[in-house]
């Protein structure tokens, strides 16, 4: 890269950092005035890599900054990604030059896992998911004068509200879910109506490896889903591990499930019509649900001693989901798969984030490592729900969601798999930041809205 090119791309990240009031009151003034103090220019590297600072200034700085890259010339952002030695596009034929870049970025700013403490890492993967979504989907609808006022308000147009409620979990504790719900605003009321024509709901359950993650770190996704569809959505902050190993929060999610069942009603749903859905580990967590509610395996239960056969028994009390959509799940543990070697390196999750959260999750475990309630794929999942399965083109994951829809095919279940070309392992966290991810994300949910809504008919009619 030529000092040309480097000095036009400091000035621009100079104006960028000014404008979004991440420059300090020294270096504003020393870009304003003329001075004869030297004082040390950030390299243009420096720049890209110091968004950390920018959570303590603005909740959602990291957006803004991430959206903003978008805009640079295609050039400049190659430039960028040559200067810190990220992915060319023959390496990643389908990914733009805005995406190699966020990679690009994500590798230096990478801290190897186990270097860091759990508590540390979730903290800053919380700040850092939740600096990234879209401020508006963290105004709540409805909660400002501005909402209720003709101007501001348009008769029919859907809002999202939310709600956090405490409920038991599998160890008689408590755990969180957040309540999405989409109502149409109605002009003189704060609330609107509830708004859920296809009488559904989702129940999502949040990636992260079982040791990171919330619901906060999801709320965007959760959000745009309730937003698009028109169903509540519920989210569960199940229990993680190290601190909870597998199978908790399995059973946590169970227990959500049964919560649900009882309390869909207040959320214009039907027991019947209850999804799943969940990212990467949280997928992973979908597709345990919806074998064990489908057929659940008393001799796996019963390596839980008490606990496990309490399970059992609230399990074949809950009626099967409709249906589920894990995104990039978790499916296998042990099978080595192509994309393992392809995309173990370099990308937002590699080989040794698996091996970390794999020996959190079940180092302490009472099951063995290759237990039906730990990997989806050994268990009996003949009867499972229809399912909509999302894979990641770039990711270490990517063939076990393609084995686990290729078994459930052979079982005759109605299954459609979405591959999302040029997208890594996490895309959902990039979805208001890069515009083709955004626009991907919509297409699924969209997509599954539509899958949902043929299962329902298809249902229906063979009732008639």
């Amino acid at each position: 890269m030529s000092n040309s090119t480097v000095s036009s791309i400091n000035t621009l990240l100079n104006k960028t950092l000014m404008a979004l009031h991440l420059a300090s009151n020294d270096e504003t003034s020393s870009e304003t005035t003329e001075s004869n103090v030297q004082e040390k220019r950030l390299s243009v590297k420096e720049k890209m890599l110091s968004y950390n600072p920018m959570t303590n200034y603005q909740p959602h700085t990291l957006h803004y900054a991430m959206k903003s890259l978008g805009y640079l010339p295609t050039p400049i952002l190659e430039s960028l990604i040559a200067y810190l030695k990220g992915p060319h596009s023959k390496q990643y034929l389908h990914a733009n030059a805005h995406l190699r870049l966020i990679l690009a970025v994500n590798s230096h700013l990478k801290t190897p896992l186990e270097l860091t403490p759990m508590h540390e890492l979730r903290e800053r993967f919380t700040a850092d998911a939740v600096a990234m979504q879209a401020p508006r989907v963290w105004q709540q609808a409805g909660c400002h004068m501005l909402s209720n006022i003709k101007p501001f308000t348009k008769r029919g147009e859907k809002s999202v509200h939310w709600e956090d409620k405490t409920i038991a979990n599998a160890d008689d504790g408590e755990m969180t879910v957040r309540c999405y719900q989409a109502r149409i605003n109605k002009i003189g009321s704060r609330k609107g109506r509830a708004h859920n024509p296809d009488e559904t709901v989702m129940l999502f359950f949040h990636g992260g490896g079982f040791c990171i993650g919330d619901v906060d770190t999801h709320h965007e996704f959760c959000h745009a889903v309730c937003e698009q569809t028109g169903w509540p959505v519920v989210s569960v902050d199940y229990r993680l591990a190290p601190e909870y190993p597998a199978p908790t929060a399995l059973r946590d999610c169970i227990t959500a499930y049964a919560w649900l069942t009882e309390h869909c009603h207040t959320l214009g749903a039907l027991p019947s019509r209850i999804v799943l859905a969940g990212d990467s580990a949280g997928g992973g967590l979908s597709t345990l649900m919806a074998q064990q509610l489908s057929a659940p395996s008393k001799s796996a239960w019963l390596d839980l001693g008490v606990e496990g056969q309490k399970m059992f028994d609230l399990l074949n009390e809950l009626p099967a989901p409709l249906a589920q959509m894990p995104l990039y799940p978790v499916t296998d543990i042990e099978t080595d798969y192509p994309s393992w070697e392809l995309y173990g390196e370099g990308l937002l999750l590699d080989h040794a984030d698996v091996a970390v959260f794999g020996a959190a999750c079940l180092k302490d475990s009472p099951l063995p490592r290759q237990h039906i309630l730990n990997a989806p794929m050994l268990g009996d999942n003949s009867q499972v729900c229809p399912t909509y399965i999302v894979a990641a083109e770039l990711d270490v994951l990517r063939d076990e969601a393609f084995a686990y829809a290729k078994q459930l095919t052979g079982y005759g279940i109605f299954v459609e798999t979405q591959t999302i070309l040029g997208a890594p392992h996490g895309f959902i966290h990039f979805m208001s930041v890069h515009q083709g991810l955004g626009q991907e994300t919509k297409d699924i949910i969209n997509g599954f809205g539509g899958f949902v809504r043929e299962v329902i008919n298809t249902r229906s009619q063979l009732v008639a």
